[in-house]
């Protein structure tokens, strides 16, 4: 399993969100946040995208993420993949990939 942490801009999380729902990426967490990057974009808004996929879908979700989060200008922001050693269902108890579902 793989955590996806995207940083997008604001403008473009609807578009990022349908695309991903296409993919069949449908649960992922989200926070508007405020981007201190370089000094052309500080206190740029942003939208942070937290996501757990199972390892066939880390390829299909970053590049939905880059094509529909793009405007290939300054400031379209970031992505972040760390591996995830488990995950578990709180209300059975489950464990593993299959409770991402």
């Amino acid at each position: 399993m793989k955590k996806i942490e995207a940083i997008i801009r604001k403008s473009k999380f609807e578009e990022v969100k349908l695309a991903l729902y296409k993919v069949d990426v449908k649960f992922f967490s989200f926070w508007d946040v405020i981007s201190a990057g370089n000094e052309q974009n500080i206190d740029a808004p942003k939208t942070y995208i937290s996501i757990v996929v199972n390892d066939d879908f880390e390829e299909v979700t970053i590049k939905t993420i880059l094509k529909s989060g793009k405007t290939a200008e300054t400031g379209d922001g970031r992505i972040f993949v760390s591996p995830i050693n488990d995950a578990y269902k709180i209300k059975t108890g489950e464990k593993g990939g299959h409770t991402l579902n």
